[in-house]
């Protein structure tokens, strides 16, 4: 008997995979917009707008969304092994 979680093959995607790799997007464009942002506090030039400041709050959505994906794609594996012992008695 094996006590391991049967996992999906490496060519079929999870439930969650789409959105880690959208939050893994968007948390990197976010950071892209806080180094761009805090540059001018080191280099002495006038500070972007305050909607560029708004744009680094992306890097926290990235996580968040990122983090949905990871919890999505543990509550499937959950169900798939509830099912596999379920099926096995």
């Amino acid at each position: 008997m094996r006590s391991e979680t049967p996992s999906a093959r490496s060519d079929e995607s999870a439930p969650g995979d789409g959105l880690v790799r959208a939050g893994a997007i968007v948390f990197l464009i976010g950071a892209v917009a806080t180094l761009v942002t805090v540059a001018p506090l080191f280099l002495g030039t006038d500070p972007f707008p305050p909607v560029a400041y708004a744009v680094c709050m992306l890097m926290g959505v990235g996580f968040l969304v990122a983090g949905a994906g990871v919890l999505r794609s543990i509550a499937a594996q959950r169900r798939q092994a509830k099912a596999v012992a379920v099926g096995g008695d």
